[in-house]
């Protein structure tokens, strides 16, 4: 099971080296990003854009020239399209958002007959390397699905234990994130927690081994768990934490990156390749992680 972000590094640099379709790619943090993962032996890129905005950008930035395929799409849609059929053929393994609106990419991603169309449930998988703890966390989801109903929740979690298991988590534990840890009819999150954990019983949601409701602290530390006499022995070991909102998911995952320091991923899964979409609050490093997330996630 991957520990940290430069094992997950170290283990791509054996591997097949997979190809990487950045749509609109004239951005300089986008870019030296993906001449980070270039330079490091484990992706290849596909540039599609400008083309002479691109090399203009490349040239500013310092950034060698290291055999990029490039495809010429002056207008941002159109490089949308390209760089997803450039997936949808083969011909790129991952695709990557570059300086685009993300509704646009998603538009092409989701269209019926050329898009990416895979699980009925696009979702962000983020993945932390916290200071502290021993292993990594998977945060779903804090960037795509704003208030996710119970079938919408199962999909995001069968979309985030495929990832897992993909860095070596055969059975992740989960853990659905409410505001307490016993079924109150009030709080509907509760009760989508429980369904869950029932889904996951009669074997409907497997791969995993589903938790809920719980508490943050519950969650994450075995001694909080224990203090509120939770019985499970998976309490307190969460591998994925599912969180009931994007609001919940957003602030967590903002607390994760400016609070405590974590080194951080985030990627969109569902889709029938890995989609890389980074944010410009993101660090460089971010973004270098969050291609080798996606790379392993193929």
């Amino acid at each position: 099971m991957i520990q940290s972000f430069e094992e997950l590094k170290a283990q791509l640099a054996g591997a097949e080296c997979r190809t990487l379709a950045v749509a609109a790619a004239a951005d300089a943090e986008v870019l030296r990003a993906v001449d980070g993962a270039v330079q490091a032996g484990w992706a290849k890129a596909i540039l599609v854009g400008d083309v002479e905005k691109i090399k203009e950008i490349q040239a500013e930035q310092g950034l060698a020239d290291r055999e990029y395929g490039y495809v010429q799409e002056a207008d941002p849609a159109d490089a949308c399209r390209t760089a997803v059929r450039l997936v949808r053929e083969g011909s790129a393994q991952v695709l990557m958002k570059g300086l685009v609106d993300t509704s646009v990419l998603l538009k092409a991603v989701l269209d019926k007959e050329q898009g990416l169309r895979k699980s009925p449930v696009l979702s962000h998988v983020a993945l932390f390397q916290v200071p502290g703890r021993e292993k990594m966390v998977y945060v779903t989801d804090a960037a795509m699905n704003i208030s996710p109903d119970l079938a919408a929740k199962a999909a995001i979690v069968r979309n985030a234990v495929e990832v897992a298991q993909r860095l070596g988590n055969a059975e992740p534990i989960v853990a659905a994130l409410c505001a307490v840890e016993k079924v109150n009819p009030k709080m509907a999150p509760t009760l989508d927690a429980d369904a869950l954990v029932q889904m996951n019983r009669s074997g409907e949601l497997s791969g995993c081994r589903i938790l809920g409701p719980l508490a943050l602290d519950n969650a994450v530390s075995p001694e909080a768990a224990r203090h509120k006499g939770i019985q499970d022995p998976d309490a307190g070991h969460a591998d994925i934490l599912l969180v009931p909102y994007i609001e919940v998911g957003n602030v967590l995952y903002k607390s994760l990156v400016f609070f405590a320091g974590a080194d951080n991923a985030g990627i969109l899964v569902g889709a029938a390749a890995p989609i890389v979409l980074t944010s410009r609050a993101d660090s460089d490093e971010a973004k270098l992680n969050s291609i080798a997330l996606a790379m392993a996630a193929c």
